[in-house]
């Protein structure tokens, strides 16, 4: 594929790429309301199963070190088709998980798996695009991949009290078969030959270490990598503070979770809009300062005993304020690095989902019957990310 036709990406391309990027966010927002049912059906604890998300994104993070400098390698198509046809057979096996042991390693699979579509469609989207078209195509593509997550919740709340969680994963594998044909047939390599470079552990822990010693590059990580954590610990503990703690009904929890993806919706669109005319740096500050001031107001509500209508609104804004953060953040670092754009996609997603796991263990392993560990771990989060950026990332 020519880089003139490459750069007339059709709208069903934009849809395909968003469907696929979607995997990961269903196979975390789906089974989020069957959580508390899947303790139950288990006999274990609460922080239990909340380990089986933590574990995903573990296998998540550790997996984008390796899909990384392969796609830079052997080309994008390859590793994303091999990525998707695993995770659908991690798919399967949750279904047939007799002990949250099982379903735990299953899902650290399932997570190495699903790292290939994160990686590789930031790479194809990069080999494609410069700078601020790199973030509005991203803004665009991430605004197709919500309208899933939109529904997940709701959908696996439903599927959960009709047909018992395990149906939840069957729905998910059968989506990933969808996405696998539609690799096959609509998505061409966008990887030019020249551009290859040979796969040598050594050449990829010396680009890893070229990215880590540059502070504006750790900086721009780091920033997206705490932003991105505080909204792992709602997904963590969301569904247990909102239905256990707040008497939320399971299948009434996706409809607040909706709320969120709506904002992000929002913030996505007008992302798409005007940064072509305020630049990837400006839209990163704005996003950074609303994830803020949510910290902030979710830190009084813990602090003044405010109830959950005090609360959805905060987490509504920092959600919703996460694809703006993450698109203009990897804009800006993307464009430093443009010859290794798998590889340093693969670090910043590590370093993400890694940053997320450690938070995720961490809230998982505090009380679950209270409220306080999510509200100040968001607040904790939204403060270091906005830190991270003005120190460090901020290339003004």
């Amino acid at each position: 594929m020519n880089q003139n036709s490459a750069t007339q990406l059709s709208v069903m391309m934009f849809i395909l790429l968003g469907a696929i990027s979607a995997l990961t966010p269903l196979a975390i927002d789906m089974y989020l309301p069957a959580m508390p049912a899947i303790a139950e059906d288990f006999g274990v604890g609460a922080g239990d199963v909340q380990i089986t998300l933590t574990i995903y994104t573990l296998g998540f993070a550790i997996g984008q070190l390796f899909y990384g400098p392969l796609s830079d390698s052997i080309g994008r198509r390859p590793v994303l088709l091999g990525g998707v046809a695993l995770f659908f057979i991690g798919a399967i096996g949750c279904t047939m998980a007799q002990t949250v042991e099982t379903l735990i390693w299953v899902r650290a699979a399932q997570g190495f798996a699903g790292a290939a579509a994160a990686v590789v469609i930031q790479a194809v989207v990069r080999d494609l695009y410069e700078s601020e078209d790199f973030a509005r195509t991203m803004s665009f593509i991430t605004l197709v991949m919500t309208m899933a997550p939109l529904a997940a919740p709701m959908i696996g709340g439903h599927i959960s009290v009709v047909a018992g969680w395990r149906a939840i994963f069957a729905v998910l594998a059968i989506f990933a078969a969808i996405m696998l044909v539609a690799i096959y047939v609509r998505i061409p390599e966008t990887l030019a030959e020249e551009n290859k470079q040979p796969f040598h552990v050594r050449t990829s822990l010396r680009n890893f270490a070229s990215l880590l010693s540059n502070k504006q590059a750790v900086g721009l990580i780091m920033c997206g990598a705490f932003s991105f954590s505080g909204m792992f610990v709602f997904l963590t503990a969301g569904s247990f503070v909102y239905i256990d703690y707040f008497g939320v009904a399971p299948q009434n929890f996706g409809y607040l979770f909706a709320l969120n993806i709506l904002t992000m919706v929002f913030f996505t669109t007008l992302n798409g809009r005007v940064v072509k005319k305020f630049g990837s740096r400006n839209m990163l500050m704005f996003g950074l300062s609303i994830q803020l001031l949510a910290g902030i107001g979710l830190i009084v509500c813990w602090l003044g005993g405010f109830g959950l209508y005090a609360i959805v609104p905060c987490v509504m804004l920092y959600v919703g304020t996460i694809s703006t953060v993450g698109s203009n953040s990897m804009a800006l670092l993307l464009t430093k690095y443009p010859n290794m754009a798998g590889t340093t996609s693969s670090l910043a997603g590590t370093l993400r989902f890694g940053s997320g796991s450690i938070m995720g263990f961490v809230v998982a392993h505090m009380p679950g019957d209270q409220s306080w560990p999510m509200l100040t771990m968001m607040g904790v989060c939204s403060f270091a990310a906005f830190l991270m950026f003005k120190l460090f990332g901020d290339v003004k």
